[in-house]
């Protein structure tokens, strides 16, 4: 027979080549799919114990679930009854401080005044010859402390002691902060939110003064800032100092403007539980006070009127308020308001007050306790444009609201 046209002479030889490379391919492809059987087989077994651990795992869960279920139950009546006993126990304290509150002001502790020292015939007068007129009132501010009336805790900053103000007669929002008894810069914050801040000192302006204070008696008023200069070589705190220099320095152009030796010897912490304030300056409604206390009386206070503008002293006054426990005070109206407390710290509390003008009697003035607050205050800076005293107690930074009245109403 006859091969088709399309097929060569070669055409046989191709189909032998075929037909002799088909035996070898057969026999790769067996190997392959017994390759390819043993690898399933490893991993179904693989699924197979993955399987029996998530299956274990599973019933292990449970068994511990159903474990801790009672227990949380019990632990939850548990925090129920602590958290209803802790309500409790604040319902009864609140109605014990309301209790004692309405027993203070019906009966009212006497004031701080020992009564041979008391004389009628003028405010203040003891009998030793020192000068203690009647202070005349420069305006019309009749005012005077009726209560606390709230407390704000704005942060902590810095040391133990310290002081933290506003200056009544500038800017009403910067703050001046002036940490430590014995240090020389003073940080300027824009204002009280900026102060607020955790990162605060970053806000916060340096100023440095020439001469480090000593104490926390430090003043800013009226763009300047008055304070006590460290004596060279002095005591750092609770000795006697001869002589004093009281510095009047310029904020803006951070230069010393004026300086006076305070008229008095033998100075003496007037604070028995802060130690190292030797002169306290205030500013109330009608300007610039100081308070110290020396050897020539060192069972009491004294206070003096100062000119902002020179440094003189006006007038000076022998206080009945004692120095033992007491740990600062400010000035309201003409009114030396002493602020006591004990030692370790407890709640502090107004308990002797001295109206240089005479209009205020110590009977007729309210002694108020500092809310709440275990603590002892380093300084206390009252401030005439809002009626607050910005107090450092501990470290912690202290706003104080005040209630005031008039100073002819009864209490």
């Amino acid at each position: 027979p006859t091969l088709p046209a399309a097929m060569g002479p070669s055409t046989p030889f191709l189909i032998l080549l075929l037909l002799s490379w088909s035996g070898p391919l057969q026999g790769q492809q067996h190997h392959l799919v017994e390759y390819m059987e043993r690898r399933l087989a490893a991993l179904e077994e693989r699924l197979a114990q993955c399987h029996d651990q998530s299956s274990r795992h599973a019933a292990e869960l449970r068994d511990f679930k159903n474990k801790m279920l009672p227990l949380l139950e019990v632990a939850e009546k548990e925090r129920e009854a602590l958290r209803n006993e802790a309500d409790s126990i604040s319902g009864r304290v609140d109605r014990l401080e309301r209790e004692v509150d309405y027993l203070e002001t019906q009966n009212p502790a006497l004031p701080c005044v020992e009564n041979d020292e008391k004389v009628i015939g003028g405010p203040g007068t003891k009998g030793k010859g020192r000068r203690n007129e009647k202070y005349d009132m420069l305006t019309d501010c009749s005012y005077t402390i009726s209560q606390v009336r709230s407390m704000k805790i704005l942060k902590r900053f810095g040391g133990p002691a310290g002081l933290w103000t506003k200056d009544p007669l500038g800017p009403t929002e910067k703050i001046y902060v002036l940490d430590g008894t014995q240090n020389d810069t003073a940080f300027v914050f824009p204002r009280l939110r900026d102060f607020s801040l955790s990162t605060a000192t970053r806000k916060a302006s340096r100023v440095r003064v020439p001469f480090p204070w000593i104490g926390t008696g430090q003043l800013v008023y009226g763009g300047f800032l008055y304070y006590a200069r460290r004596p060279p070589g002095g005591p750092g705190g609770g000795g006697e100092l001869d002589t004093l220099q009281l510095i009047k320095f310029h904020l803006a152009n951070r230069t010393v403007v004026d300086s006076s030796v305070f008229p008095a010897e033998g100075l003496i912490p007037p604070y028995g539980l802060t130690t190292d304030t030797y002169i306290d300056l205030a500013a109330d409604e009608e300007g610039l006070w100081a308070v110290y206390a020396t050897l020539e009386d060192d069972r009491h206070l004294c206070l003096a009127k100062l000119d902002p503008q020179t440094l003189d002293t006006e007038q000076q006054w022998d206080t009945p308020c004692p120095r033992e426990n007491a740990e600062a005070a400010f000035v309201i109206c003409g009114t030396l308001y002493v602020v006591y407390n004990t030692r370790p710290a407890s709640r502090a509390r107004i308990q002797c007050s001295f109206d240089a003008s005479g209009t205020l009697t110590p009977e007729r003035a309210a002694l108020p306790y500092f809310p709440r607050r275990y603590g002892a205050h380093a300084s206390l800076r009252y401030n005439p444009r809002e009626r607050q005293l910005y107090a450092w107690d501990d470290g912690y930074q202290i706003v104080y609201k005040l209630e005031m009245r008039k100073k002819e109403e009864e209490v």
